[in-house]
């Protein structure tokens, strides 16, 4: 049986992609075993998209979820006020058929991001305020089946990668 793969947001990986050119590169041996046995598919949402690196930060508005935003009841906006809605969906949506053409069943994912977060993003009001919520690409996997963590919850994924 081969061992199930993961999503993985690129900059956990430690790719400078993130939208100030940094990485979040997290440091774990679960990790770095997954890499190891080539269970790991990484992606960055907003860079398959086309957008730049570094880019303005971007919230998902008015306090809104992911998947508001995939309803088209929510949009992602830049901190000038640019609707960068459509990049967000693109993004998700080509992080799901690269989850799919892997057969990934898990994502690990940045939390705070509004593409990757899976437990907390922001507010929109760009004061640095977290709510509970999903970023679009996070939405998007789980409405497909695809249980996501957040870098917080490694060992739970971990669980349930072996479960």
């Amino acid at each position: 049986m081969t061992p199930a793969k993961v999503l993985v947001s690129a900059c956990l990986l430690g790719r400078p992609v993130r939208y100030n050119g940094s990485a979040k590169t997290l440091e774990d041996a679960l990790l770095d075993r997954w890499i190891s046995e080539g269970r790991v598919v990484s992606v960055c949402p907003e860079v398959m998209a086309g957008l730049p690196t570094p880019r303005p930060p971007a919230e998902i508005a008015h306090r809104a979820s992911g998947a508001a935003v995939i309803e088209r009841d929510g949009s992602i906006v830049e901190a000038d006020g640019t609707d960068v809605t459509e990049a967000y969906l693109a993004g998700a949506r080509i992080a799901l058929e690269h989850a799919t053409r892997h057969d990934c069943r898990y994502a690990l994912l940045t939390d705070g991001s509004p593409s990757c977060g899976g437990s907390f993003i922001y507010d929109g009001s760009f004061q640095g305020r977290r709510i509970d919520g999903e970023g679009v690409t996070a939405a998007l996997l789980r409405q497909h089946g695809i249980a996501v963590f957040s870098q917080a919850e490694i060992s739970s994924l971990a669980a349930a990668l072996d479960g």
